[in-house]
């Protein structure tokens, strides 16, 4: 508990303290988002976030959460999947780097700090629109409104539009939105949402943007990739997203490889279902590079 109360404390503190810049209000040093993601070798934004490369992003649409759960249980990340969900415009994976902001109940006196800081530093408009300025292409904002329906809607279609405008991704809230009507009218903004409530936000206070953040089961850090689909959101710690790829395109490419051999009947159902033989893991890693797939199986 002291320890959970420590980092809680160190990564809210640059939200309650004055801060030299815009850019720094409710965000965690840079420092601490790079020691805080060590596994991670590539390239980061100028705060600090990992910065998965498109190109993974892109592969990772065709990924499930069972794909990713294998991988990340392997990887001993066992609280990294999140269900139950109602979702607005579903359609296409919802794939994209984490931006994360939380929420708590609002307590006067810290959130007097929190508005007057944002004043000096010439924010406009309420709180949960303070989060929308930071976005960029490619980002999934990810917020921690501790479940709150009533009251604990972060977004309507205005704010849902200006998301999409920044991002040209999706949201994902443990909370809840309204205007729903609005929504499903932003055609690609897909939204991972507990509920739907005509209510305002209110009674809550912004206590944090790029933290870590839980949502339901899981912890989420700034820069992770979300990765939604039908059974829910997969929060991928960012040095695994190209291991969640590649894995995920092997297993489509050998469902492909085996179904071909099955219509050709070149192989019988046990063959393809079972060990592969040396000659068949050749075979298939030929076929694969004619595709243009980088991929290959292990040959003895």
């Amino acid at each position: 508990m002291r320890l959970t109360l420590r980092l809680t404390g160190v990564f809210a503190l640059a939200l309650i303290l004055p801060s030299s810049g815009r850019a720094q209000l409710g965000i965690t040093s840079t420092e601490q988002r790079i020691a805080f993601s060590p596994d991670w070798h590539g390239e980061r934004f100028a705060d600090g976030r990992p910065k998965v490369p498109d190109s993974v992003l892109e592969r990772l649409k065709g990924a499930t959460a069972d794909q990713a759960w294998d991988v990340l249980g392997d990887a001993r990340f066992r609280n990294q999947f999140e269900g139950d969900w109602k979702v607005i415009n579903p359609g296409e994976r919802l794939v994209g780097r984490v931006v994360t902001a939380v929420f708590m109940p609002r307590r006067p006196d810290v959130d007097a700090v929190i508005k007057a800081n944002g004043k000096k530093e010439g924010r406009i408009g309420d709180e949960n629109s303070w989060i929308i300025d930071i976005l960029q292409p490619g980002d999934v904002l990810v917020v921690d409104l501790f479940g709150k329906i009533q009251d604990g809607t972060i977004v309507g279609d205005n704010l849902s539009t200006a998301i999409f405008a920044k991002s040209h991704n999706g949201l994902i809230v443990d909370g809840g939105v309204r205007d729903v009507t609005g929504i499903q009218q932003i055609t690609g903004f897909q939204v991972y949402t507990r509920g739907f409530d005509p209510s305002a936000l209110e009674n809550v206070m912004l206590m944090g943007i790029n933290v870590p953040i839980r949502i339901g089961h899981t912890t989420v850090m700034p820069g992770d990739v979300a990765l939604g689909d039908p059974e829910g959101v997969t929060f991928i710690p960012a040095q695994l997203a190209e291991k969640v790829a590649d894995d995920a395109e092997m297993d489509h490419l050998i469902d492909e490889w085996g179904h071909s051999m099955l219509r050709e009947g070149k192989y019988t159902p046990g063959q393809i279902d079972s060990n592969w033989t040396p000659e068949m893991i050749h075979a298939f890693n030929q076929w694969a590079a004619r595709k243009g797939s980088k991929l290959q199986l292990p040959e003895k």
